[in-house]
């Protein structure tokens, strides 16, 4: 069990950036626990990430201008971080998701051609 895990987190730590970017430029400026949230809605619960996964990724993201972060109300009227896609952010998931793209065309060709 514990390999599996740690499978996992592996995976995840690969793709965060990907998957928390994608998130923000589709719904706007959120706050940690709103993008944690959709990702594990969207991913029909199969992500369910810890913040102590997302916010070391939410501060990486930040301190290279990809995402920018103001404090604001949620809606259940607490202060929280919102984090907000940057210009630089939006160029950096074009490429990241064409990276991804080309990853997958390969594995699944790779896969297909060894099953």
């Amino acid at each position: 069990m514990a390999n599996r895990e740690a499978t996992k987190t592996d995976i995840l730590q690969g793709t965060l950036d990907l998957m928390v970017l994608q998130t923000v430029a589709t719904l706007g400026p959120l706050h940690g626990y709103a993008i944690a949230a959709r990702l594990q809605q969207v991913s029909g619960g199969a992500l369910q990430l810890n913040m102590g996964t997302l916010y070391p990724g939410l501060m990486r993201l930040e301190q290279r201008g990809l995402v920018r972060a103001t404090w604001g109300i949620t809606d259940t009227n607490r202060k929280a971080r919102f984090y907000a896609i940057t210009a630089a952010g939006r160029k950096r998931l074009v490429t990241e998701k064409a990276e991804w793209e080309h990853m997958t065309s390969i594995m699944q060709t790779v896969l297909h051609d060894l099953g």
